[in-house]
């Protein structure tokens, strides 16, 4: 009997073998666009036409506004009166788990902390007693960024269920962080003595206690039949082992994701929980894929393959667009200037701002384009308000400097003095620091050395305030200074770099900081005029429904817009590393995944956007291969509207004729001639496509036992700029 499931949708081929699975375990590996939701609120509604009873059956969706989206279209699609069963997410199952081993004794009775501030109150507690076993500095380690950083790996100890000792060996957290094993121990104990749990606890505690009693366990068994789990590739050891205990011998377990969507690493997910450990832990599966998108075009789908194709850690198995899918462009432009013609061009187009985003690595990498805006007077919004440039405490002290140069009397104001002795942090106490500060604005004068303020602080903290002193008092003097030259004054005066790496108890946290510090000055140096720069750091603006939307990759994971515009796609930026914390190769797979779930955001339009300059475009540019995607994509474009097939030229003739034959379609195409020998290229060659696009061209040159690519940039047959030059292996499948 034909489920009313699949009766009312037109489903996929290869959606229906997932809705119509019989018994026993299955794993579905769906590309991004693949309309999995609607596949799996079909799923449900098949077993439950044939029977299944609703209360036998879980669903797990990995946040609130999933499982509100799948509901609502459970809802939708039922008949009318069909009991439905329970949609959770991991954390209301723990919840619900806690609260009936609690009230079978299993587990003493804790309070949920819901406010930051409670957690942070016993993190503190826990730092001081830690502090008093393991010698570390105080004051550092009390900043909010390390107390920050400490929650997380406390978190992390939970997600992963590991011992504190060989997490903290595996992670290689920065300077500061020897205390984190013995402040973890110091947490839990607090929080047992005062009755308390956090968020972690919820499915920690009761993984610990099921899988440590017998007895226990098959209290919670046997209740299940079915049991089907979105995003599967995000889930964590104690979800997964949770999910084993519950499932037990008797349930048939569905997982549904994306191994190569996999970027919440730092929060304990790991591909390999799709890819190896679901059939490790519930033995064997079926796999499925859902191969085809519904979002984008051919272009995109075949750069989103060639991107990902680097990854050793990935199901085999490519993103294939639909037919009927928008007929995706791709275009890599350069700098800011790029970006707003972009949405100029977006904009006579007759579409809305509200359409586009823009995605960045890190918020860092999103200050230049905010400031564009601004200049421009564009409207935008944030994801996270609190990551206006403005709003930035670092952004709005380096502001506080420069303002001083130009207006000396704020000398005696300690509201504006404050910020610049608070950032970039002197490792002082907040408190000692604003007596200290108020002191300095009313006497314009350094206190003594018998003073009873400074008798508190150690000689270097001393030493680093009356520096910090003395800098304000000269920037008076320096007003004639550009903007950039005197921001680089500071920077250098108050060892940002140093501090800011210092402060961060991860080092990629610090080279954030530190990048920030670069972009500043390198907008700075674009203005030139101090007055101007203050101006535009502090313009007030605020969310605008209507304006295009700025994200960060992992924020705008499950979403889509039609125009995507990805900026700061930079070496060292996207991949992130740096050249004292290199990339190891499972590094660089989890950034190329977190590229490729950027780039498959698009609908309708991708532009990729590098800085140029001093800054190389990021390899997985090169590694797209826009222009074969978008060259093929036009190739099988014409075929559609009736065109005779023309051959192409491609760099890898074996991807794009796997995706060809997926697709069932007799373009021919055949392998860009390469010279022979060590190189792809010969000295002297001119090529028109690889990192950096259509129209820009890159001459080899050099030794032909070691050539190199001369990459230059032709503007309407004007003069050709030398941008960069790099050994020919480093662009060689260009």
């Amino acid at each position: 009997m034909a489920s009313p499931a699949l009766e009312r949708l037109a489903l996929t081929p290869e959606q229906r073998c997932v809705v119509a699975h019989p018994a026993g375990h299955a794993r579905v590996a769906a590309v991004a666009g693949a309309g999995k939701t609607t596949t799996l609120v079909a799923r449900v509604l098949h077993l439950l036409s044939h029977g299944v009873s609703a209360r036998r059956m879980m669903v797990l969706m990995f946040n609130r506004a999933a499982r509100e989206d799948f509901q609502r279209r459970l809802v939708t699609m039922a008949e009318p009166g069909m009991e439905l069963p329970e949609v959770r997410t991991f954390h209301s199952l723990g919840h619900r788990l806690s609260q009936s081993l609690t009230r079978w004794g299993a587990l003493p009775r804790r309070e949920l902390l819901t406010a930051d501030w409670q957690q942070e109150r016993l993190l503190r507690q826990a730092t001081l007693e830690a502090l008093a076993q393991v010698d570390e500095d105080r004051d550092a380690a009390l900043e909010p960024d390390r107390i920050e950083e400490l929650a997380h790996f406390c978190s992390l100890v939970k997600a992963e269920v590991i011992d504190p000792q060989l997490l903290y060996e595996r992670l290689e957290l920065g300077e500061g962080t020897r205390h984190f094993v013995v402040a973890h121990q110091c947490l839990e104990t607090l929080l047992a003595d005062h009755g308390v749990m956090t968020y972690s606890d919820l499915l920690y505690r009761p993984l610990l206690a099921l899988e440590g009693d017998p007895a226990l366990r098959q209290r919670v068994q046997g209740f299940l039949d079915h049991v089907i789990i979105d995003e599967y590739q995000d889930i964590n050891a104690a979800q997964q082992r949770l999910l084993a205990v519950l499932a037990g011998d008797q349930a048939s377990v569905m997982a549904v994701g994306d191994a190569n969507q996999c970027i919440y690493e730092w929060r304990g997910a790991h591909p390999e929980a799709m890819l190896e450990n679901f059939t490790r832990i519930f033995g064997a599966a079926t796999d499925y894929p859902l191969s085809t998108t519904f979002r984008h075009g051919h272009a995109l789908a075949l750069a989103a393959n060639h991107a990902i194709a680097g990854n050793p850690r990935r199901p085999d198995q490519l993103c294939l667009a639909a037919p009927t899918n928008p007929r995706t462009e791709l275009k890599v432009a350069r700098g800011a200037s790029a970006f707003l013609d972009g949405l100029k061009r977006w904009v006579e187009a007759g579409r809305r701002l509200d359409e586009a985003c823009l995605l960045v690595r890190s918020w860092t990498l999103s200050v230049p384009m905010q400031l564009a805006l601004l200049r421009e007077g564009i409207p935008f919004r944030l994801a996270r308000e609190d990551r206006f440039v403005f709003r930035l405490p670092l952004v709005e002290a380096l502001a506080g400097y420069l303002s001083l140069a130009l207006s000396p009397e704020k000398l005696r104001d300690p509201g504006a003095l404050m910020p610049m002795f608070a950032q970039p942090t002197c490792f002082v106490p907040r408190e000692v620091l604003a007596s200290l500060v108020q002191r300095l604005a009313d006497t314009q004068t350094w206190p003594g050395p018998s003073d009873a303020l400074l008798a508190r602080l150690k000689p270097h903290q001393k030493r680093t305030l009356k520096r910090r002193w003395q800098l304000l008092c000269e920037l008076p003097k320096l007003a004639h200074l550009s903007a950039d030259a005197l921001l680089e004054h500071v920077v250098a005066e108050v060892e940002a770099e140093k501090v800011l790496k210092r402060a961060a108890s991860r080092r990629d946290k610090g080279e954030e900081d530190v990048r920030l510090l670069d972009v500043l000055i390198e907008q700075a140096r674009e203005v030139g005029d101090i007055a101007t720069f203050i101006e535009l750091l502090r313009r007030p603006v605020q969310n605008r429904d209507e304006g295009v939307l700025i994200n960060t990759v992992h924020g705008a994971k499950g979403l889509e817009w039609p125009l995507v515009m990805v900026g700061a796609v930079n070496e060292e930026d996207f991949p992130h590393y740096s050249r004292d914390n290199p990339l190891s190769p499972e590094r660089l797979e989890e950034e190329r995944r977190l590229y490729y779930v950027a780039i498959t955001r698009a609908i309708e339009r991708l532009v990729l956007l590098h800085d140029g300059g001093d800054h190389r475009p990021s390899r997985f540019i090169q590694e797209s291969a826009c222009r074969d995607a978008s060259a093929v994509a036009r190739a099988l474009y014409r075929c559609a509207d009736g065109a005779d097939p023309e051959e192409v030229s491609v760099a890898e003739p074996a991807l794009v004729g796997r995706y060809l034959n997926a697709l069932g379609q007799p373009l021919p195409i055949k392998a860009l001639e390469r010279a022979p020998g060590n190189g792809h290229y010969q000295v002297g060659e001119r090529i028109r496509h690889g990192v950096f696009g259509d129209g820009e061209v890159a001459l080899v040159e050099g030794d032909p036992a070691n050539p190199v690519i001369e990459v230059r940039f032709d503007r309407a047959g004007k003069r050709r700029l030398i941008a960069h030059r790099a050994p020919i292996e480093r662009l060689s499948s260009a």
